[in-house]
């Protein structure tokens, strides 16, 4: 959950007003729940014109009519969020579809998606309907727990050694291993996400922070900034090792995750691809090692496996659908190999506007048909 900029140039800003405003429906829910539930959220108020909703998988369509890029959260009791759909554009209107269990949530709307702002609370009764869950969901569910599993254990295995080369002050080798270090992160960071306390821990950078905020800064972008702009990190290694047990707190509480096919994969798909339109094509994600598109290759490879695990639900339910996404996701890939030097990808301070502008429209292609991944799944 980071803050929006005001995008670098204007092939960028045309992404944000497409891919990140995309909607994946018309006014009634995808899921068959009923007419969607209005949101009206601004940069001061949050507004759900129903408050009392039956389980099941519901569609909001919420329209921002302030003045900031803002998010929508669903946040459970014990404080987790349940969902969120963030970088709604302002005056633009999206579709949130989602999967709720009875209960009662807070709904927040949050301009400048900082996390926090005006909120309502929404009841939620009786039982999901659906006659029993889709064994192949119920599959890739279980399935994308273990690669988020497996994914975490590379990063923290790779962190290591990141680590070991910052408390040795070796700059070089520290560089090297900066990068490949955040691989695995950048794949599942949406599912990181609900934990909120830990995604601002590891990978806060200074740009969003406050003054105040900055003196308790800590993660990955730390030490970026001290590897390329001071070219050493001679006493950082307190920096490494908290960031090595933040980590570790994550991989304590995956074990009780559930996930969710409709609030944690499709939802986390299009959150993974947001994430390359508002801080990787843009560079403002690396802006001291300029190691961006090894982020965009990571956040494109996690939302491809979460399409890829739902993908026989959905070639059967919206084959045309399918073939886009297949087609998209292979456009961007090809794309990226331009980009490839040894095991690594050349630095992005050296890829020009008009070659940032395609890959932005390459994104801005993909993320018309990812928003519509949930709505589908959720039919």
């Amino acid at each position: 959950m980071r803050p929006a900029h005001a995008l670098a140039f204007a092939g960028v800003t045309a992404l944000s007003m497409s891919v990140l405003t995309a909607c994946g429906g018309d006014d009634k829910a995808d899921a068959g729940s009923g007419d969607s539930i209005a949101v009206t959220a601004t940069d001061s108020s949050c507004e759900v014109a129903k408050k009392e909703l039956a389980a099941g998988k519901l569609t909001f369509k919420i329209t921002n009519k302030g003045g900031k890029v803002n998010e929508f959260e669903l946040i459970k009791p014990d404080g987790k969020i349940l969902s969120e759909r963030e970088n709604i554009g302002p005056g633009t209107t999206v579709d949130f579809v989602v999967n709720l269990p009875a209960g009662t949530y807070t709904a927040l709307c949050s301009a400048g998606q900082t996390g926090k702002g005006p909120s309502q609370q929404v009841t939620v009764t009786g039982a999901a309907g659906g006659g029993g869950a889709d064994a192949r969901l119920t599959k890739a569910a279980a399935d994308y727990k273990a690669f988020v599993i497996e994914r975490l254990d590379a990063t923290i295995a790779k962190t290591n050694e990141f680590v070991a080369a910052v408390k040795a002050n070796d700059v070089a080798k520290a560089k090297s291993l900066y990068a490949p270090s955040r691989v695995g992160w950048e794949t599942i960071e949406p599912v990181a996400e609900k934990f909120g306390d830990i995604d601002p821990k590891v990978d806060a950078r200074e740009a969003d922070l406050t003054a105040a905020e900055r003196k308790d800064w800590s993660g990955w972008h730390v030490l970026e900034k001290a590897l390329w702009k001071d070219d050493s990190v001679k006493g950082k290694g307190r920096y490494g090792d908290q960031l090595l047990k933040d980590l570790a707190l994550l991989k304590s509480r995956l074990p009780g995750l559930t996930i969710d096919p409709v609030n944690d994969m499709a939802a986390g798909a299009k959150e993974l691809l947001d994430e390359v339109a508002t801080g990787k094509v843009t560079g403002e994600e690396e802006a001291f090692s300029h190691t961006d598109l090894v982020d965009f290759r990571a956040n494109v490879d996690g939302a491809q496996k979460i399409y890829e695990l739902l993908k026989p639900v959905v070639q059967e339910k919206d084959a045309t659908l399918a073939k886009s996404l297949d087609d998209n996701f292979a456009a961007v890939q090809k794309l990226l190999k331009k980009y490839e030097k040894g095991d690594g990808y050349v630095s992005y301070d050296t890829v020009g506007k008009a070659d940032r502008k395609e890959l932005a429209d390459a994104v801005n292609a993909l993320g018309e048909p990812l928003s519509k991944l949930g709505g589908v799944v959720a039919k």
